[in-house]
């Protein structure tokens, strides 16, 4: 009875300290604070932060420890309700019960992703590290003694930075798998946290770069396989300057097919490294005439280092770009200007024969990957050289006619989310196999009929391309992954009709089923979601936009409140589905 009443007084007093740092931060913000105040008032906060770091992870370890992701429903609603200022009989209701029945999240980073809204690279970090610092949990649900046993008594350690043990712990736990096997990893790791300590006690200014470089130089080693295995792949890294971004990271003998490649893609003289066929490529993909950079000044910084070595060594000689870690520059030195050669290894347009020749190497060297994925694999047009088995890529892309007609531009965007300009649309338009799709202006796909209890492939098609991915908002499932969803259930009575369709991952999938959420019907619109009440307290009508453009984001946005207010006023009529 002590336990509880002394953990109610402890949360009361959390969420008093939320409310005091507010509005002594509303007070501090004044425009006439002394200096001397202001410095005090950054000190303060600093030594804040310090306490809001460990708390957060052992919240983090506290709900994995307790299992409160298996909280039910009424449970998760009287938390919300308590609200920052609970009073005592508020905090007594908060204790909460778990369930075995199927619940809102699978596990704890998904329950500190979804219910609090923290990114989900982030909450399992929190995890990770409350592995590394407080306790980890064994297959068999048992705590097990933190990883990192030196590390975690810094963190308990009150004149220590909690942010520096934590980002000491982060960099130790991605090199695990370098660290050898056994007793030679053991003994590796507890080097590794004495020299993090040392650094930490007494240089914390400097820590963080020591730390670095204590992790290059477990990296800079013979790898083992087990630790490269887990770093190889291929992403995605966003949108930057109008371009899409990818990083691809490969063994060495994955590295030494694509370089075999590169090399046939220099010569002409073989099928790769045709230059006439890639040409014609390049214009088809892009549906503009391919643009050539006249000299190293026109050139942006990243393509000058290439540009500057002579090609004429054929195709025994390969193109590098690498570039040098900011790290490894000398102290004080500042590299922002490329170092021009002699203008005879780098001979402008007109002096050159050769139409591919105009291009940058980077580029035909793209061109020539492109190649490769859109070759027709699948053996139906039985033309010579075609080879069976790989399915060719299939990219739906969808037209706005309203838009089109209205702007002429910032009409089409593929179903990945991903904006095309007019004549990369025009040049896919020419080379791809057309499906007419047509949507209303809720982007809701028109009916293509009913015959069977199953949509059919055109009717998947449609659903995918209408709706690009789950319907959770928030879920990054893409479309391609996920299933048809009837709303009007088929053992009821209903339809397989497209305007009582919807998609959802797995996992989303059954959480409807099972009342978790609902989805929403709209006459004349795509459906929307609503979650319950203790996950959106505010009970909007809410679209998934992940597999938007922002503009579309916005647009979707905007739908989903003018059907939230014309909801709530009564005036609009809506079906909430049930599971």
């Amino acid at each position: 009875m002590f336990m509880t009443a002394s953990m109610n007084a402890a949360l009361r007093q959390l969420a008093e300290a939320a409310s005091l740092v507010a509005s002594a931060t509303a007070a501090l913000a004044q425009p006439d604070l002394p200096a001397g105040h202001a410095a005090y008032f950054a000190m303060l906060t600093e030594h804040l932060g310090q306490q809001l770091t460990r708390a957060q992870i052992h919240a983090a370890e506290a709900a994995r420890r307790t299992g409160a992701h298996k909280l039910d429903q009424e449970s998760l609603q009287t938390i919300s309700d308590a609200g920052p200022k609970p009073t005592a009989q508020d905090v007594d209701a908060t204790v909460g019960r778990t369930t075995s029945g199927r619940t809102h999240f699978r596990h704890t980073a998904d329950l500190l992703h979804g219910w609090l809204g923290i990114p989900l690279s982030t909450a399992r970090d929190r995890l990770v590290q409350a592995d590394c610092l407080i306790a980890g949990v064994n297959d068999a649900g048992q705590l097990t003694a933190p990883w990192l046993p030196e590390l975690a008594k810094q963190f308990t350690d009150a004149n220590t930075d909690p942010r520096l043990v934590v980002a000491a712990s982060k960099k130790i736990h991605a090199v695990r798998n370098d660290l050898g096997q056994d007793h030679v990893r053991e003994a590796a790791k507890t080097k590794l946290q004495a020299d993090a300590v040392h650094f930490i006690k007494n240089e914390p200014e400097t820590a963080r770069k020591h730390l670095s470089d204590l992790v290059a130089e477990v990296k800079s080693g013979t790898r083992e396989m087990e630790a490269l295995l887990a770093e190889i792949g291929f992403f995605k890294v966003g949108t930057r300057n109008g371009l899409v971004e990818y990083l691809l990271r490969v063994l060495p003998a994955q590295a030494a097919v694509i370089e075999a490649f590169r090399q046939q893609l220099n010569n002409p003289k073989t099928i790769a490294g045709n230059r006439d066929a890639l040409r014609e490529l390049d214009s088809e993909l892009t549906g503009e005439p391919a643009s050539q950079w006249d000299d190293v000044s026109s050139m942006p910084d990243w393509a000058r280092a290439d540009a500057t070595q002579s090609e004429e060594a054929g195709d025994g000689e390969l193109l590098s770009s690498t570039a040098e870690e900011p790290d490894e520059q000398p102290a004080g030195q500042v590299n922002n200007e490329p170092t021009a050669e002699p203008a005879a290894r780098t001979p402008r347009l007109e002096q050159m024969d050769a139409p591919w020749e105009n291009l940058s190497p980077e580029r035909r060297h793209l061109i020539g990957f492109m190649a490769l994925l859109l070759i027709d694999r699948t053996g139906s047009g039985g033309s010579p050289g075609k080879q069976p088995g790989l399915a060719t890529p299939q990219v739906s892309i969808i037209i706005d006619y309203e838009k089109m007609v209205e702007r002429g531009k910032d009409f089409e965007v593929t179903s990945s989310g991903l904006a095309l300009s007019v004549g990369e649309t025009r040049a896919a338009l020419c080379n791809a196999g057309v499906y007419p799709l047509v949507l209303n202006g809720k982007s809701l796909p028109l009916d293509l009929g009913r015959t069977q209890r199953l949509y059919s492939k055109a009717q998947g098609r449609a659903i995918r391309a209408a709706y690009r991915g789950c319907s959770y908002p928030g879920c990054s499932m893409p479309a391609e992954r996920c299933e048809l969803d009837h709303l009007d259930a088929w053992e009821k009575g209903g339809n397989t009709d497209l305007c009582s369709s919807d998609l959802g991952c797995p996992v989303h999938h059954i959480e409807r089923h099972c009342g978790l959420f609902h989805a929403v019907k709209i006459p004349g619109c795509r459906p929307m979601v609503l979650l319950s009440q203790e996950l959106d307290p505010e009970q909007r009508l809410r679209v998934n936009t992940f597999f938007l453009t922002p503009d579309e984001a916005l647009e979707a946005n905007a739908l989903a409140d003018s059907m939230t207010r014309l909801w709530r006023a009564g005036k609009l009529d809506v079906e909430i589905v049930d599971p």
